[in-house]
């Protein structure tokens, strides 16, 4: 399940970021068909949420651990941090990706009609991508928690 969270939510936020941003873009170009590329940058850091949710879903993958001799190596614990993981880094980036998404709507909008509110608009962007990044920190942490099962007994 963490693997899962960590892939699913980062990826709405990153879908929303990127398609919120892209209507704001769409509707700027049209007034200002010259700043399109330069206004993508919502769209690119939005993109860079999902990447946060891959790395931390690839790293919990690889530590799951299968059975061995029908007994589970796998612990509660580590279960747990895992899921713990995967929804710190998989919610960060659904909410960054609300955030990137709603600035870069209505930022990109704004830097059609006044190209000063551009490094407003990043400075804005940047703290919105940094919710995210806080997450895939945390995860990365909560992700090394584990502790193997003992079936000696």
């Amino acid at each position: 399940m963490g693997v899962t969270s960590a892939l699913v939510f980062a990826n709405i936020g990153a879908a929303y970021g990127t398609a919120k941003s892209g209507v704001g873009i769409s509707s700027m170009g049209v007034m200002n068909p010259g700043l399109v590329m330069r206004n993508i940058i919502p769209v690119v850091m939005a993109g860079v949420l999902g990447i946060y949710g891959l790395i931390v879903a690839v790293i919990i993958q690889g530590s799951i651990v299968a059975p061995q001799g029908g007994l589970s190596q796998y612990s509660l614990y580590t279960g747990f941090a895992h899921l713990a993981a995967g929804l710190c880094c998989g919610l960060s980036g659904l909410a960054a990706g609300m955030a990137i998404g709603i600035v870069g709507d209505a930022g990109v909008r704004a830097v059609g009609q006044q190209e000063k509110l551009f490094v407003g608009m990043i400075l804005i962007l940047i703290f919105a991508e940094a919710l995210g990044l806080y997450g895939l920190i945390v995860a990365l942490i909560l992700s090394q928690n584990s502790y193997t099962c003992d079936n000696n007994n």
